[in-house]
């Protein structure tokens, strides 16, 4: 046990066990373990703060490009498990896209890489749903980009529920990246 203790209290630094006694050691050991632990997830979160600049703004998205990637890289995903980057109408994320939503005002956050003219098409992509921007953000990172909106439904709008506009929003982006979207 001794032999144990002693190659346990060589393992930490000095200032974790200053006294030579079992109980110290162990203490030590164990506020030791638990700062490694604190350190090792901070870092984790680092990493992924790095890998996926400005994710940290999104709560509960309704479309994920995130959960597609880790769907896509996860060994073993069952054929028959949702996945979370769909909507009902199996469309896949073409963006991170969040929608929250009082009365007839929504607020839309989306994450999405840079793409010439993307601010422009997305302007007026909400006018043809007949969303009125209030208030734009846009905040850029590397190759990413993150838009806070604030709009207002419009009379006549169809969009009714917050899984509604992020699925048009969604479909709007795809149309966008995939060089379909044009002005009308």
């Amino acid at each position: 046990m001794n032999e144990y203790l002693a190659v346990l209290r060589s393992l930490m630094p000095q200032s974790y066990a200053q006294r030579g006694d079992q109980a110290s050691i162990i203490g030590g050991a164990i506020n030791f373990v638990k700062e490694l632990e604190q350190l090792l997830q901070s870092m984790d979160s680092n990493k992924r703060s790095k890998q996926q600049p400005l994710a940290e703004f999104f709560t509960f998205p309704q479309f994920s490009t995130r959960a597609t990637q880790s769907n896509n890289n996860s060994a073993g995903v069952q054929a028959n498990e949702p996945n979370m980057a769909q909507s009902n109408s199996n469309q896949w994320a073409a963006a991170d896209i969040e929608v929250t939503m009082v009365d007839s005002h929504a607020n839309l956050k989306i994450l999405s890489k840079k793409r010439p003219r993307q601010l422009l098409k997305m302007v007026a992509g909400f006018q043809s749903l007949r969303l009125s921007v209030l208030h734009l953000n846009v905040t850029t990172v590397d190759e990413m980009v993150l838009y806070s909106v604030s709009v207002k439904i419009e009379e006549g709008c169809l969009l009714n529920t917050v899984d509604e506009i992020a699925a048009a929003v969604n479909q709007m982006l795809s149309r966008i990246q995939e060089g379909g979207f044009s002005f009308s």
